[in-house]
């Protein structure tokens, strides 16, 4: 069963390239700071997860168990 193929619609054409329509586009940098944003927090969230990960491990949490424990001690 082949599926019927549409024909291409032609594309609209775009307006030249000048000097001034360059510097408008890539001198704009509206949207650059949501931008890094979604980075940054992407990255937090890909930290917090590494974090999870370490500290859900049984060494760590022995470590944590007898940190606390010596801190809360008296001597």
């Amino acid at each position: 069963m082949s599926v019927p193929s549409r024909p291409a619609l032609p594309l609209p054409a775009l307006p030249p390239l000048t000097s001034r329509r360059a510097a408008l586009l890539f001198l704009d940098d509206r949207g650059a700071a949501t931008a890094e944003y979604a980075i940054a927090t992407m990255a937090a969230v890909a930290f917090a997860g590494l974090l999870v990960i370490i500290m859900r491990s049984d060494e760590v949490r022995g470590i944590l168990t007898d940190l606390v424990r010596r801190a809360l001690t008296v001597q």
